[in-house]
């Protein structure tokens, strides 16, 4: 495939960057580079909406009531992500490579960076931040599963993985490299880069030693698990109530 057209398959969903296959997330190179590629061959050129005006390479995503996508302004969407049915962008941002799942919502001042991949029934609440992971090409973009529920003001970077419906609290913010600590058994279990599916996560803070003295620095807690036979909604309430964290 040409250039245009890797960039046409991924705005139309028929391509990924990132795609789940044998229970691990595979990376399409090539899809990767051909977005880097359609940055080099693009032009600068006016985009005129309404009463705005806007200088850019990359033209906006359009036909949204043919692809059953409720967008309100002014949210904006580039044109090489996919956004599938059922998706409502409230005012936020969607970058190109990104995919975004069946239902789920991107909900005001959220943004989701270049590749990300969102599933099915997500729930981005105000103010989320997706990282954007183009380069190198074979790096791992941020992957957030279906059903998972990311609260206000939570900062996902550098490739981080949340796993299918888990919940993270507001302020929650995760790298490759920032601990997500299981504490919920007789002894702490470490990740990096990666939330369980069905964890309950909190901000949290551990001491690190320096040689100006001990000093609190950030990690994430997970301190329970969601119920796998609850519904969606009820889930998520009886979850923040249990663990008093809010949305």
């Amino acid at each position: 495939m040409t250039t245009e057209e890797t960039i046409a398959a991924l705005d139309r969903g028929e391509l990924r960057v990132a795609e789940k296959i044998d229970g691990g997330w595979r990376v399409n190179e090539d899809a990767k580079a051909a977005i880097l590629d359609y940055f080099r061959i693009r032009k600068l050129e006016p985009i005129e909406v309404g009463p705005y005006e806007y200088l850019d390479k990359i033209p906006l995503k359009r036909n949204y009531a043919a692809l059953g996508v409720r967008v309100v302004p002014p949210a904006t969407a580039r044109y090489g992500a996919y956004l599938a049915p059922g998706v409502v962008m409230m005012p936020s941002y969607v970058n190109i490579g990104a995919w975004v799942g069946p239902n789920t919502m991107v909900d005001t001042w959220a943004t989701v960076g270049s590749c990300a991949q969102i599933g099915a029934d997500v729930h981005l609440a105000g103010g989320v931040g997706i990282g954007g992971v183009l380069e190198p090409v074979q790096a791992r973009p941020v992957i957030v599963e279906d059903g998972a529920f990311i609260g206000s003001r939570c900062i996902l970077t550098e490739g981080v993985l949340v796993g299918e419906r888990a919940v993270l609290a507001p302020n929650v913010s995760l790298t490759a490299s920032v601990p997500v600590i299981d504490v919920t058994g007789p002894t702490p279990v470490e990740y990096r880069g990666y939330v369980p599916p069905y964890s309950v996560v909190v901000p949290g803070t551990r001491p690190k030693e320096f040689p100006a003295g001990t000093f609190q620095i950030g990690c994430a807690l997970i301190i329970g698990k969601r119920n796998e036979q609850t519904d969606l909604k009820t889930s998520l309430n009886d979850v923040l109530r249990e663990y008093e964290i809010g949305s």
